[in-house]
């Protein structure tokens, strides 16, 4: 028996809204980056994109538990010595709230071509509006 693999014109792509208002940050990343790679449909692929478009609104009213907002901590480095930056979960919301949702789903998705790939269907936004009206997107619950 074959097995079956969708075509190129077979895979069908929706458009969904969460919005990320007292949710938890963890919790919110998984089910977005399982919508991203398709898992929620039967003819997922994993080598294929088969995934959805996701809009997550409300970035910055994520939260998270316990005293991850004062220990948990993001590091980028300029390349240079002594080049290290750190900030905490707080400081981060507080000034790029869509770039912690994207690091979040970022960490739960393949790191090779296909994840890149399926980074870019995610649209993060740190208010309620979007500018995704046409798409006609629909209310994704958790």
């Amino acid at each position: 028996m074959r097995s079956y693999i969708p075509k190129k014109d077979e895979i069908s792509r929706e458009w969904l809204v969460v919005d990320a208002s007292d949710k938890i940050l963890g919790r919110l990343a998984t089910e977005v980056a399982r919508v991203l790679r398709g898992k929620h449909k039967p003819e997922y692929t994993p080598h294929l994109d088969t995934g959805d478009f996701v809009i997550v609104l409300n970035a910055g009213k994520v939260a998270v538990t316990g005293r991850k907002m004062e220990d948990k901590l993001y590091y980028r480095h300029s390349g240079y010595p002594g080049g290290l930056k750190v900030e905490t979960l707080r400081e981060r919301l507080d000034k790029y709230p869509e770039r912690v949702i994207r690091s979040a789903v970022w960490g739960m998705l393949p790191k090779n071509r296909l994840g890149r790939k399926l980074l870019r269907k995610l649209k993060v936004y740190a208010g309620p509006e979007h500018p995704h009206q046409a798409q006609l997107p629909k209310t994704m619950t958790l």
